[in-house]
């Protein structure tokens, strides 16, 4: 199961990495015309989890490797009506500098965990992408569970934010596993009504 699973991570991963990788090369392209002179703000990414069904679980670990992100103005009507990640080549992809885990386990009951700050151009944004490369969950009755992303995509945050200059701002993904029926399968689902953003001068 474990070989399947980390297959799995490993094509996902690839995806991912080719969706974003035209979004990343623009990106630093513009860094590159807008200069020093651009107003510029931190964003500081951090996860939490409600119930769901993480009271199957001994642990669940959360690996994520990056963040996408969509100003406002690149927002469109398709992706505002739609229900899966978007995936387009307006988002830019920003990489952490090393992989981060998270157990979900130990997020409960308003634990937080910081997995990244990261530097970005003073605008609204329309959301947040963790790029989720795998997930290792073990159940408290014992043995494996199988974990993934909706579609296998990137779990999107549909929470809009600034991103104001000189501010760190504080976005909290709130997310949990979810029994898929009887399938013995689980799903990662944003939690809206748990995701929030703070603004720190």
């Amino acid at each position: 199961m474990r070989d399947q699973q980390q297959s799995g991570t490993t094509s996902r991963r690839d995806y991912l990495k080719a969706a974003g990788g035209l979004a990343a090369a623009s990106t630093v392209g513009l860094a590159g015309c807008a200069g020093s002179s651009a107003e510029t703000g931190m964003l500081a990414t951090q996860v939490t989890d409600q119930p769901g069904d993480i009271g199957d679980f001994e642990s669940c670990v959360i690996r994520m490797a990056g963040i996408w992100v969509k100003p406002a103005s690149e927002v469109d009507t398709a992706t505002e009506e739609s229900t899966t990640a978007d995936t387009s080549d307006a988002r830019e992809y920003h990489e952490f500098d090393e992989a981060q885990e998270a157990d979900l386990v130990q997020l409960q009951d308003g634990n937080t965990a910081l997995v990244d700050e990261t530097e970005l151009e003073a605008d609204t944004y329309e959301y947040l992408q963790l790029d989720v490369t795998g997930v290792d969950g073990t159940l408290a009755e014992g043995g494996d569970a199988t974990v993934d992303t909706p579609g296998d995509a990137p779990l999107q945050f549909t929470q809009e934010y600034e991103i104001r200059a000189d501010t760190r701002t504080v976005f909290t993904a709130d997310f949990t596993p979810v029994k898929r029926g009887q399938t013995g399968e689980y799903i990662l689902q944003p939690v809206a009504s748990g995701t929030e953003v703070e603004y720190e001068e």
